[in-house]
């Protein structure tokens, strides 16, 4: 059973960094998709970050560009979400997600993503 486990997340002030990890079991990562997306309360699923990991490709949302970054390491089946200079509307659940089919590009929209985390929370203080 195909099982992704984010990890990382916590409380920062305003202007920090933090790295969330997505470690995948019974799944590889190569050849499909892999990203990030976030909620906050009462707000949609919004798709942050996407790569290929059998590639170098990126896809980042133009409201973390220049901030966040993803990235993966394929011997270990992991991806990241490297994010800096945070402000307290990145506050909400981060998600690890990933494709059962490769897509090209990798799309941002959660309809296209088979399989889940179960998130972890990310909570930036002014």
């Amino acid at each position: 059973q195909v099982q992704l486990a984010e990890s990382g997340g916590g409380s920062v002030q305003a202007g920090g960094s933090l790295r969330l990890s997505c470690a995948a079991s019974d799944y590889t990562f190569s050849g499909r998709c892999a990203s990030w997306f976030r909620q906050a309360p009462g707000k949609e699923r919004e798709g942050v970050a996407a790569i290929l990991p059998s590639t170098s490709h990126l896809f980042v949302a133009d409201s973390v560009k220049g901030r966040f970054t993803i990235a993966k390491d394929n011997a270990k089946d992991t991806v990241y979400l490297q994010m800096n200079a945070l402000k307290p509307e990145d506050t909400a659940m981060y998600f690890c997600a990933a494709t059962m089919y490769t897509l090209w590009p990798c799309p941002l929209s959660p309809d296209e993503y088979n399989y889940w985390g179960q998130g972890t929370q990310v909570t930036v203080s002014p």
